[in-house]
Parts: C-alpha cells; sequence; structure tokens
C-alpha cells in the first residue's frame, strides 16, 4: 500500500530540486548559490508550509516566478 505522506513529501524534495536546479542553470550560478538563494526566499516558505496547493505547481514556473518577485535574493 502506498503511504501518502511519504510520497508528497519525495515529491516536494523532488520539486525543490529541480527549482534549485533550473535557477542554476537559468542565473548562471552554482548550484550552491542557487540552494541558497531558493532556501532564503517565501517561496521554499509556501512550499514548505504546503500553502496555497503552491507544491504541486510546475518547477520551471515557480522558479520564474522567484526570479521576477524576488530579485533582491540575486
Amino acid at each position: 500500500m502506498v503511504d501518502n505522506k511519504k510520497l508528497s513529501e519525495i515529491y516536494k524534495q523532488n520539486l525543490e530540486n529541480d527549482i534549485i536546479v533550473y535557477l542554476a542553470k537559468r542565473k548562471n550560478i552554482e548550484i550552491r548559490k542557487a540552494f541558497d538563494i531558493y532556501y532564503s526566499s517565501r517561496l521554499a516558505a509556501m512550499i514548505e508550509a504546503g500553502e496555497y496547493g503552491i507544491e504541486n505547481m510546475d518547477a520551471k514556473y515557480l522558479a520564474e516566478d522567484l526570479i521576477e518577485n524576488e530579485p533582491e535574493l540575486f
């Protein structure tokens, strides 16, 4: 039987990884810097809290949203 809580956690981790990798490529920065930017963003807090079902959105869309709405992080 599938544990939905575990599956949801794995999906969230993959989403975060995809966002970080996309940020690194899109902004031409190191993965570590993209990691720091992501985890200091409001987006990371919203995904962690599961607000608005945001964790079900596309990673590229979320990364572009972060770039557009939190330029001070870059």
